[in-house]
């Protein structure tokens, strides 16, 4: 596709905060991030919105989904447990597909939000 942002982004062509590349993901950061950490997990494959996936993208949405607690790993916002079990930290994944769904790019991304709470807009 020649006027996808995103495609633009994994052709190098827009130049981005990338934290992460494979043959077929890429990950940045939000330009306009809505939490301390603000990712973006995007097929270089062009898919317009998760509604037009079907079984035969079963592994690479599930390769977008794999990375996102590596990437909370590195970005220090993994789940993590202290010596009675107790869970700290984490983060939030989140798909949007098309207008009344929130999607902005259509192009398949996957946001990954992390770090202290509150982030910006929230209590």
């Amino acid at each position: 596709m020649t006027d996808c942002l995103f495609c633009k982004i994994a052709a190098k062509q827009i130049p981005s905060s990338i934290v992460y590349e494979d043959e077929e993901l890429l990950a940045f950061k939000d330009i306009h991030p809505a939490a301390p950490v603000h990712l973006l997990v995007i097929p270089k494959l062009h898919v317009a919105t998760l509604s037009e996936c079907n079984e035969t993208h079963g592994e690479l949405l599930g390769k977008m989904l794999a990375l996102a607690p590596k990437l909370a790993r590195e970005h220090g916002c993994e789940v993590t447990y202290d010596a009675d079990g107790k869970p700290a930290g984490g983060y939030k994944t989140l798909i949007n597909s098309g207008p009344d769904g929130g999607q902005e790019v259509y192009h398949l991304h996957l946001h990954m939000y992390g770090g202290a709470r509150p982030w910006p807009g929230q209590r």
